[in-house]
């Protein structure tokens, strides 16, 4: 019922499709390049050609192949977005069912806490961790999980709230059991959708921002088949080597949209209630 279910919704269709196409280009994306050569190695005779039969998505600068390096970046982008999402959960969800469940001095600092980050734009909160931190891609992740872990609190927060009223709860509380369990092993199961569609959509998210870091120069490195930083190098190069700007763009276009239109399509599943309009 489920499967049939989503196969109706053709924009979430769409976007699994899309995922799944990245997750497989990720994994097997030295199996469709011709080398490491392509990636990293320069080749200047071949610098800024046009996209041809033998150079898909054309050459950098330095007679890089982009479409090797697009099909490598892959990698790289699910790796920040899966990995941000994760470590913000492991920070906001136990955040957000201690507030949630419990009424105490620490519940309210902590949320309070969470709404001063939640204040601030995250791109903005991110720039400013980022440039405390070393330069490369590892500290820009563990910006973005530092200001991202506050949408998975407020989130968590909010569900649990809603589920603290719930009969359910009152019975166990009546039988004596403790809070801790009856936060980990029947609230949070009763939470997980909300957070499934959070994580689902974070990590479209995430990647997004972690491009705009790159772009910056806050985040990857050279010579690192980066998608953000790939279209930073290209900007002396515009508009003549359009190709340079335009594949790299489009991957981190078609990326966040499948997570996007795949998020949407799980909260119309799991949470009926946040079911969009037709």
């Amino acid at each position: 019922m489920v499967v049939k279910k989503f196969s109706r919704d053709l924009p979430a269709t769409f976007g699994l499709i899309v995922v799944m196409s990245i997750l497989t280009v990720a994994v097997f994306g030295w199996w469709l390049v011709s080398g490491p050569s392509d990636v990293y190695d320069s080749n200047l005779l071949a610098r800024l050609s046009p996209p041809s039969a033998q150079n898909p998505f054309g050459t950098d600068d330095l007679g890089r192949d982009v479409y090797s390096r697009v099909i490598i970046g892959a990698r790289s982008a699910l790796l920040v977005g899966v990995g941000v999402v994760a470590a913000s959960m492991l920070i906001g969800v136990p955040i957000g069912l201690y507030a949630g469940y419990t009424r105490t001095i620490g519940s309210e600092v902590v949320m309070r806490i969470t709404d001063i980050f939640l204040a601030v734009p995250q791109l903005v909160l991110a720039l400013a961790i980022a440039q405390i931190l070393s330069r490369g891609l590892e500290s820009a992740m563990l910006a973005l999980a530092l200001t991202y872990w506050p949408a998975f609190a407020r989130t968590v927060y909010g569900e649990v709230r809603h589920q603290k009223t719930s009969l359910y709860v009152e019975a166990l509380e009546g039988l004596g059991a403790s809070p801790f369990r009856i936060a980990v092993l029947h609230l949070l199961p009763n939470v997980a959708p909300a957070i499934i569609i959070r994580a689902t959509i974070g990590v479209g998210f995430a990647i997004l921002t972690a491009a705009t870091l790159g772009f910056l120069g806050i985040g990857a490195t050279p010579p690192s088949p980066d998608w953000g930083l790939a279209i930073a190098e290209s900007r002396q190069f515009l508009p003549e080597s359009w190709w340079l700007a335009l594949f790299p763009g489009l991957a981190i276009f078609i990326t966040v949209l499948g997570f996007n239109l795949l998020g949407d399509g799980l909260r119309d599943i799991l949470d009926p209630k946040l079911r969009r309009s037709r």
